[in-house]
C-alpha cells in the first residue's frame, strides 16, 4: 500500500506543480519556450550531452568495477543514452536507470550487484552536484544566499558521517548491521578506492558543468540576457531540481526555475520558458537512446523468430 502511494505521489506531485504554474502564469511561458528552440541550441545540446554521457558512462564503469561487475565503456555509453531517453520520456525519472541496472545485471548474472552499481553511481554524481551548487551559491549572489552557510555546515557533518561509516566495520547479524556493512563495503570499494574517487569526482564535475551550460544556453534562447555570473546559480538550482520525481522531465524543474527567476528579478514566466527549452534540448539530444532501444528490439525479434527452413510451406 505504501509503495503504491509513493508511486502515485511521484506522478501526482509533478502534475500538481505544472497545474499550479499554468493556473498562475497561463500557457504562454510554455508556448514561448517551445517557440524559442532553434537548431543552434539543439546542436549545442547534442554536443554537450555527448560529452556528459561519456563521462557518466565512465563513472558507471568505475563504480561497477569496484563492485566486481565489469562493464565496458562502449556498452555503458549505449546503455546510458538509452537510460537518458527513457528518463526523459517516462514518468518518475528513474525508469531508465533501473532498466540499465537490470540489463547489466542479467548480462553479468548478478542483478543485485549491478543495481547497486547504478545506485552508487547516481549517488556519487548527485553528491558532487550538491557540493558544487553549495560552493557556487556561497560565492555568487542567489535567492538562497543567506541559507548557504548552515547548509554547508550540515553537508560537512554528513560527509564526515559517510567517511566514518566507510571506515567502521559494524558487527552483528541484525538486518541493520548487514545493511551498514554492505553500504560501508560498497562505499569503500566503489567510491573511495585508490584512483576511483578522483575519477568519479572529475567525471561528476564535468557532468554538472555540462548540464549547467546547457541550461544557460536554453535560458539565452528563451530571451534571458542576464550575465553568466547571475545565471550560473539559477542554472545549478534547476539542475538540482531535475533529480526530483517528475513526469517525463516536467514538474519540479519548471517550478524551481519559476521561483528562482522570480526571486532573482528575471520573471517567473522567463524561468518556465527556459526550463521548457532545456527539456526539448535534452530530449532531442537523447534521441540516440531511442536508436539503441530500436536496435535492441530488432535484434530481439530476430533472435526470437523461428529459423527459416527451405521447402517449408505456409498454411
Amino acid at each position: 500500500m505504501r509503495g503504491k502511494l509513493w508511486a502515485c505521489g511521484r506522478v501526482v506531485g509533478p502534475a500538481l506543480v505544472l497545474a499550479v504554474l499554468v493556473w498562475r502564469l497561463g500557457t504562454g511561458p510554455f508556448l514561448e519556450g517551445l517557440r524559442s528552440v532553434d537548431a543552434e541550441s539543439l546542436a549545442a545540446a547534442a554536443g554537450i550531452l555527448a560529452v556528459t554521457t561519456v563521462c557518466c558512462a565512465w563513472r558507471w564503469t568505475i563504480v561497477a568495477r569496484g563492485l566486481g561487475v565489469e562493464l565496458s565503456l562502449p556498452t555503458a555509453v549505449a546503455a546510458y543514452y538509452r537510460s537518458l531517453f527513457l528518463n526523459s520520456t517516462l514518468p518518475g525519472g528513474i525508469v531508465g536507470d533501473v532498466h540499465r541496472g537490470v540489463s547489466h545485471g542479467r548480462d553479468v548474472r548478478d542483478v543485485n550487484r549491478a543495481l547497486r552499481a547504478v545506485a552508487w553511481e547516481r549517488v556519487a554524481g548527485q553528491v558532487v552536484q550538491v557540493l558544487l551548487v553549495v560552493v557556487v551559491l556561497l560565492v555568487l549572489p542567489s535567492p538562497l544566499e543567506s541559507a548557504m552557510p548552515p547548509v554547508a555546515i550540515l553537508l560537512g557533518l554528513a560527509a564526515a558521517a559517510v567517511l566514518l561509516l566507510a571506515r567502521v566495520r559494524p558487527g552483528g547479524e541484525s538486518a541493520w548491521g548487514r545493511v551498514r556493512r554492505a553500504a560501508a563495503g560498497d562505499i569503500r570499494d566503489a567510491l573511495l578506492a585508490r584512483r576511483a574517487w578522483l575519477a568519479v569526482g572529475l567525471a561528476s564535475v564535468v557532468v554538472v558543468a555540462g548540464y549547467a551550460a546547457t541550461f544557460m544556453i536554453a535560458a539565452r534562447s528563451a530571451g534571458t540576457t542576464a550575465p553568466p555570473s547571475r545565471m550560473l546559480p539559477l542554472a545549478l538550482l534547476a539542475v538540482v531540481a531535475m533529480v526530483l520525481p517528475n513526469v517525463a522531465g516536467l514538474g519540479p524543474r519548471e517550478g524551481v526555475t519559476a521561483w528562482a527567476f522570480a526571486a532573482a528579478g528575471l520573471g517567473a514566466g522567463r524561468g518556465v520558458a527556459a526550463a521548457v527549452v532545456y527539456g526539448v534540448m535534452v530530449l532531442v539530444a537523447s534521441l540516440p537512446g531511442a536508436i539503441v532501444l530500436l536496435v535492441a528490439w530488432f535484434r530481439g525479434t530476430r533472435l526470437s523468430a523461428p529459423p527459416f527452413r527451405e521447402g517449408a510451406t505456409h498454411a
